[in-house]
Parts: C-alpha cells; structure tokens; sequence
C-alpha cells in the first residue's frame, strides 16, 4: 500500500492535455467554477455532492453542445490522475455509483473519473430539463521515462437508460466533440440500445431507490412537519410532482426558487403551486370538470393557513416541497413505467391507524402481480381495459404498459403509432375508485405515466356506474373486453360483487383477478354460481401466501373467466399450485431488497401464463403436483379452489418395494431371534 500512496497525482497534466484540445477544436468550455447556465450551474448545487453532504458539485469542465437537429447536449468532463482510476464497474459492468445497501457509493465517485462524470450527468437528470448528457471521464499517469500514458471513458447518461450510463466507444482524444465530428457522434449515441433484460435490472435498481428514498421522505415528513394528515401528505406529494413536471414549451416546470414564502393574499406559496397546477392541468387538455375536481381536493391542504404560514422566512409547504423535490425528482423525471404513486400509497398508508381488516383494504397488487393479472386477461393494443376498484391504478398502469409495448412492437409507422398512443391512453384504460384520496393517487399516477388519467373516475362501481365513458364520449359505453381487479376483501362476497357486475356489462373477453381464496371455497356461493350461469371460470391459481408481506397475510387464488359463455359442467379448469412463484420475500423495514429472485421467477410467471393459455404441454418447470386440470360443478359455487388429487393405488413397484421390505424385515426378526437363542444356549 505504501507504494501505492506514494505515487504522485498527475492530474494538472491529464487537464492541461485535455483542455488543450478543448481549445484546439474551439468548443465553448468552462472550468470548474465557471457558469455555462443558470439551470445547469443551479442542478449541480442542488444535487447531493460526492461526499453525500450539500454543496457546490463542480465537474472539472463543462460544455453545452448543440447538434444539427438544434437539441441541446450538456457535456461533463472529470480528470483524475492516477494509473487504474477512469471506471469502476459492478459485476454486471454497470457504472458502480450505488453500493450493496442501494446507497450512493460515495468512494467510487470520489476515486474514479467516469463514476464522477456520471454523478454529475445524474444532477442534469434529477434537476434541468436536458434528458441525454454526455459524461466524460479520463486519468493517466507518467512511465518510468516521464511519459504521459492517459485513457478516457465517455458515457451516454439519459432518460432512456434511467441516468445509469452507457458506453459509447473507444476515444484516445476529444476530437469526437469538434464541430465537424458531433453528429456523426450524436448518430452513435442514439443507436445505442440496452436489452430489455438489462433496461429490467436497471428499473429493479431504481424501484428499489424509490422505495427507500419514499420511506425516508415520509419519515421525515411524519416526525419533522407537524399538523398534516395522512391525506394531506398524500396530496402534497401529488400537488409537488404535478407542479414540477412542466410541458416542454408551454409549461414551465414550478422550482423551488419560485416559492419566495409570501404573506400577501394570491402569492403566498400554495397560491403559486395551485396556478402552476392550473396551467398544467389545462395544458393537458383534462375535461374542465375533472380539472375542478382536482384543483379543489389539492387546495384544501395547498391552501390552508398553517401551511403558508412563514416563520424564519419559509413557509412549511416550500419546506415540503423542497424535500419532494430533492428526494424523488429523478425517478418521474425519468419516466419509470412502475406503479410510482402505488408505492407511495403503500408507504403512506402504512402510517394510517386503520384496523387490520381495513389496512388488507387498501393493499397495493405487487408489480410482477399485476402484470400477471394483465397477461392472463390476454391484454394487447386494442384492449379495452377496466378496473372497478383502481386503488393507485397499478393494474391499468401495467395494462398500459402491456399495450404500448405491443403498439411499439407491431406498429411499423412512426405517425400511426402516435396516435395509437394517444388513443390507448384517452380512450382504453377506464378505472374506478371511491376513496377521494386514493382516487387522487390514481389520477397522479396516470398523470406520471404519460396521462392515461382521463377515464378515472371517482364514484362507486357497484351502484352509480353505468358503464359508460367518464368523460369525453361520454354518451357512449366503454366497450370493455379485459377486467382486472384486486377488490377490497371487506366487499359483498370478498369482492365478488365487483366482479359479477363488471363481467355482466362486457360482451366478450377475458378477466383476471387476485381475490381471498375463500371466496371460492364457500364465502362467496351464491355470486360464483351466478357468475357460472354466464362466464366461463377457466383456471384457478393458489398464489403464495406472503404475496402482500407486511400489509396483509390472506391466501390468495387468481380466478380467470372467459366473458359472456356460460360454464358447462365438463369444462376443463386449470388448476394451478403457484405457492412457489420463484421469489423469496422478507418483511425487513430497513431491507434493500425484501424481493429476490431465488428460483426462476420471471421464467415461473411466465409459465403460468402458458399453462392458463395452452395447457399441459407447456409443463416445464411446473409438476403435475403443481398443475391439475379437473372439473367444477356450476351449481355448487363452493369447489373453485381444487389442487392435484393423490394417487393411492399402488404400483407394481410399490408392491415389490413392499413384498421385499417384509422379506427382509422377516429375514432380519429370523436371525435376531437366531442370534439370541444362541446366546442363551451358550450360556
């Protein structure tokens, strides 16, 4: 080690040579201290620094760089000036600027030049509007003669590959910025692909950012601003990131330096949230009566008194807002597809005082459930797809995920695929909810998702739904075809009720839904004899028992139907054992990763979906201990819960293994007996 220290740092050398071509190509450079923006100047000292604490984060050069469609570039150069410092990499060969524990690994930003160039692309990410930033990082060190040896490390930071890294190429200078290189290197950089495999582990890592990053928002929430509600936390945080996320070109994004703590009525700090969300609200064209409806559930917190009250001159809601801001920022400026607000509803509604029965009310579907459910209701890019009680949305979130993948992938022209986006999300997603606050999730959580919000709606699905559109077209029925549910299990028949009603208004189709298993072994008779008279029960699934681990522990059956084609009693039901999904869970507050994969879970759920489709043939790693297809009688209701019968006839083989184990047995009883007579005869 020793030697290692006394290695001197050549990094004044590394800047010189690298700056020098910075000034051969003529690009318009700045160093350390210098200002290229205010709104880049503005991220890097908002940003958490590379030791963790709060501060200036100062690449060593910055450059803003525009191509020749006129978007803009920003550019972050690190020097280092030791031998083995330009990148350090996990064992995936991701850049590693998070340790085990999902926290920021502070020595590797320090240490290596690309980590730090990465860091500082990520406070871009986190607090502009730039969404593709270009890092670049490089060392050396001098041989035995004094010659400089360097190596540079240049990265593609972005909204697309969720502000990991990419790299780019192999540079030995920095020619590729100069005028007459830049967008043949922009050409390079948007070819660059990750696999979905690997876009999957990056989202797992980021899911799992969000929800420390949510448990420490609302800790600090819950012990340090006193006087709000959980309903009122739940709307800040929705009234925070509906404020900050800004329409390019119309709507400025509201930041935390426009909050100035007023006392003067119409511009105190709620006041300015609430005309930003106005705008944003109107921007995206959301019917005028929906608009109202959210403007009044978010200014009954936004506006009160206490929380517009300045002391030390700021209110408790910039306050607020600043932590939002600055703790969640980066994962909905990225745009991650996961149930964002699901998460956060599962987080605050961890702290309510609720019953226990009432706390299995409001569980959120896991992710990985949810499209489960998605894929066995057979979802694509013409769906129509309902939810009749949304919760935070998160089964509409992954039906819209499901068909814009499914747009994206048999869609070949770029102007059509437009408006089949535009159209999966205002007129094929419908979901209803009765809870105000959780409806309020629910419309944030579309909002986040690209805005599939606009058939939301807040009333009770069981008595004032009538099927048809909530906005919009509203004289005509939502032609629904795929039905998801995961229903309060305190509802008529666990939730039964939710599902005859909904099934009886669709003509065709399929639906999937998780519900208390006991609702098809008795609690629910009556309506799953109902339900039989018109729809087809095509599989049962036993889903894990800690599937809801630390909100719930109720056994679970995922039910699927074929819509509008009554049960006939020698239908074939696919019975499915699915108690070993593949995932191990933990119920640790302070895990970093309470899910793992430990057993081929991706490749279990998706032959689940197989099996439930196809049938035995695709049996892999499933037995027939796990897979059972058999018969229910209709008219009994109480039988949809079966698994796999035992087989007590014997085999030939058991009854050799039977005839020898006797004979042996006998022989050994002859020679012990044998054995003691002789003994006693000796004696």
């Amino acid at each position: 080690m020793k030697n290692k220290k006394s290695v001197q740092s050549i990094e004044p050398n590394i800047a010189d040579l690298a700056n020098g071509w910075l000034r051969k190509f003529k690009l318009p450079y700045k160093l350390e201290q210098e200002s290229v923006n205010a709104e880049i100047d503005k991220a890097l000292s908002d940003y958490f620094t590379k030791n963790g604490g709060a501060g200036a984060n100062r690449p060593d050069a910055k450059i803003l760089l525009q191509d020749k469609n006129l978007d803009f570039y920003p550019v972050l150069i690190e020097y280092k000036g030791y031998k083995d410092k330009l990148v350090k990499l996990d064992k995936d060969g991701q850049i590693e600027n998070r340790t085990s524990k999902n926290e920021p690994h502070f020595k590797n930003i320090n240490s290596f030049a690309v980590n730090g160039a990465v860091h500082y692309a990520n406070a871009l990410l986190h607090h502009t509007s730039y969404t593709d930033i270009i890092a670049v990082g490089m060392t050396g060190y001098k041989d035995e003669t004094g010659k400089v040896h360097h190596e540079i490390g240049v990265y593609y930071v972005s909204k697309s590959n969720l502000g990991a890294g990419q790299k780019i190429g192999d540079f030995t200078d920095f020619s590729f910025l100069a005028p007459k290189n830049f967008d043949g290197f922009i050409e390079t950089v948007k070819k660059l692909q990750l696999s979905q495999e690997e876009l999957d582990k990056l989202k797992e890592q980021r899911e799992r950012e969000i929800d420390q990053s949510l448990v420490k928002l609302n800790n600090d929430i819950y012990h340090n601003e006193k006087g709000l509600g959980e309903n009122d936390r739940v709307y800040l945080v929705a009234a925070s990131i509906i404020a900050t996320l800004g329409i390019p070109g119309k709507v400025a994004p509201l930041e935390k330096s426009d909050l100035k703590s007023s006392s003067e009525n119409g511009y105190r700090d709620g006041d300015l949230m609430i005309k930003k969300i106005e705008s944003f609200l109107s921007h995206k064209e959301l019917p005028d009566e929906k608009k109202q409806l959210i403007i009044r559930t978010l200014s009954n917190t936004l506006l009160t008194n206490n929380i517009n009250k300045v002391e030390d001159g700021e209110s408790q809601l910039k306050r607020v807002f600043a932590k939002i801001v600055d703790d969640l920022g980066i994962y909905y400026k990225i745009g991650l597809t996961t149930d964002f607000t699901g998460k956060l509803f599962n987080e605050m509604y961890g702290w309510l005082g609720f019953s226990q029965d009432k706390l299995n009310d409001v569980v959120l579907t896991p992710s990985y459930v949810a499209s489960l459910l998605v894929k066995l209701s057979r979802v694509n890019k013409d769906s129509y797809v309902w939810d009749f009680a949304t919760g935070s949305a998160g089964l509409l979130v992954a039906a819209m995920n499901e068909m814009l993948n499914d747009a994206k992938n048999t869609i070949k022209s770029p102007d059509e695929l437009t408006q089949k986006e535009i159209k999966i999300k205002a007129e094929q997603l419908l979901g209803l909810e009765l809870l105000s606050s959780v409806y309020m999730l629910a419309i944030l959580n579309m909002i986040l998702m690209g805005d599939g919000s606009s058939n939301i709606l807040n009333i009770d699905s069981i008595k004032d739904f009538d099927g048809k559109y909530g906005f919009g077209k509203t004289d005509s029925k939502f032609p629904a075809d795929a039905f998801i549910l995961n229903p309060p299990y305190s509802a008529l028949g666990n939730g039964m009720n939710f599902v005859e009603k909904a099934l009886g208004m669709m003509h065709k189709g399929y639906a999937a839904i998780i519900i208390q298993n006991s609702a098809g072994s008795g609690r629910a008779k009556d309506y799953c004899k109902r339900i039989l008279e018109k729809h087809t029960l095509l599989a049962s699934i036993k889903m894990p028992v800690d599937i809801f681990i630390g909100k719930s522990s109720v056994q679970t059956n995922i039910y699927v139907f074929k819509v509008n084609e009554k049960h006939h009693k020698d239908e074939i039901v696919k019975f499915i054992d699915f108690s070993n999904d593949g995932y191990s869970r933990a119920n640790r507050k302070k895990g970093s990763n309470n899910l793992r994969d430990t057993d081929q879970a991706k490749e279990r759920y998706e032959e689940v979906v197989n099996l439930v489709r196809f049938g035995k043939s695709k049996l892999k790693i499933f037995t027939e201990k796990e897979y059972y297809e058999g018969t229910i009688d209709p008219r009994n209701g109480a039988d949809w819960n079966q698994s796999s019968p035992i087989d007590t006839k014997p085999t030939l083989q058991d009854f050799k293994n039977t005839v020898s184990g006797y004979l042996s047995w006998e022989v050994s009883t002859i020679l012990k007996e044998q054995n003691i007579l002789g003994k006693s005869l000796g004696k």
